[in-house]
């Protein structure tokens, strides 16, 4: 590609393909898609063979779902993939070499330098440069991300600690079935014995339960270390995370603590955050009422809320946020990943910045 190339997609009803099309992420994909009127000519529902033959109903229509194979990819546009990174390695390529634009709900590519890992909200332009592959972002990346953007584009940012309390969803929905059942078990004076999560998640709390690293941190917080860079283009950006499981069924929370290299006024910090593409202001200090995961449970904005002034610390605030992790921690953002690619007045900007960045 040349230096002001952009790649979108064509301007008509779409042949679209949800991969993991059973999922709780799969599930809210095809909801987003009816109720956002994307444009599908024609949608393909892709799953593991052990699914293949079970039948969905999508805007009036009853779909059959295929098993993934070279064949399917035939005709598609975009695929939607959110099935694992295993299952995107071995045929996001493939979809690609037939001439989809894969938008990838896994971390297998996310790092990939060749790979832009999308935010629409914060890096838009970087979703034209793709090469037949667009990444998602972690869940938790892309809620603290849209806090993060806006107040780093008004004064240089040193320095984020952020704490996790992420919701079952983020296990899948397997693993939100089992909560509601524990919790019944609990309740009725059993023990809960869990076989999808490693603990019982029922009124109880873990630590994250991704691989940990030989540096102490969980796979998760350093997913949020890294794709927070890369979004962001950051690369040298201060960043320690600590993720926790918790008892919620949908919708992750997240306390972080933001350094600036000069002094950053709360009621600045709260004008910019109110005024955000994608976020929402809940915040009243006199009833002590401040975001929490029933506010945004089915909904798309991330809320924000109790912006303070670090007291150990002048050039610091605190903020508090709680996002769907299913909505606009994965789904939504996937779909407006796909809804950016067709807006001509993005790949318009897009292209000025890429050539602006080369000249």
């Amino acid at each position: 590609m040349t230096s002001t190339d952009v790649r979108s997609l064509p301007s008509r009803p779409l042949h679209v393909a949800v991969l993991g099309a059973t999922g709780a992420v799969g599930q809210e994909l095809l909801t987003l898609l009816q109720e956002r009127a994307f444009p599908v000519g024609q949608l393909t529902l892709l799953a593991s063979p052990r699914s293949a033959g079970q039948t969905l109903e999508w805007n009036g229509q009853v779909l059959t779902i295929q098993p993934v194979s070279a064949e399917a990819f035939a005709g598609v546009d975009v695929v939607l993939a959110s099935a694992g990174g295993s299952v995107s390695k071995q045929w996001a390529p493939v979809a690609a070499a037939a001439g989809a634009v894969v938008i990838d709900n896994s971390s297998a590519f996310r790092m990939d330098a060749g790979v832009p890992l999308v935010v629409p909200e914060v890096n838009p332009h970087e979703a034209f440069r793709h090469q037949g592959v667009i990444a998602n972002p972690n869940c938790t990346t892309i809620l603290m991300t849209l806090a993060l953007a806006p107040l780093a584009a008004r004064r240089a940012m040193r320095r984020v600690v952020v704490s996790t309390y992420q919701s079952a969803s983020g296990a899948g929905a397997r693993a939100m079935e089992e909560l509601s059942e524990l919790s019944r078990t609990v309740l009725d004076g059993g023990t809960p014995m869990s076989s999808v999560l490693p603990y019982s998640l029922a009124f109880n709390l873990f630590l994250h339960n991704s691989p940990l690293q030989d540096n102490g941190y969980c796979e998760e917080e350093l997913k949020m270390v890294n794709e927070t860079r890369k979004i962001m283009g950051l690369p040298d950006l201060r960043i320690s995370a600590t993720c926790v499981r918790v008892p919620v069924l949908r919708a992750h929370s997240e306390a972080i603590n933001i350094e600036f290299c000069e002094p950053f006024p709360v009621e600045e910090a709260r004008t910019l955050l109110k005024d955000a593409p994608g976020v929402e202001l809940i915040e009243d200090f006199s009833s002590n009422r401040f975001p929490m995961p029933t506010d945004v449970t089915g909904r798309d904005p991330v809320a924000v809320g109790r912006i303070r002034q670090d007291l150990s610390e002048p050039n610091a605030l605190e903020v508090w946020l709680c996002g769907d992790q299913i909505r606009k921690g994965a789904a939504l953002n996937a779909i407006q990943i796909a809804e950016l690619l067709l807006d001509p007045a993005a790949a318009a900007a897009a292209a000025q910045a890429t050539a602006g960045a080369s000249a």
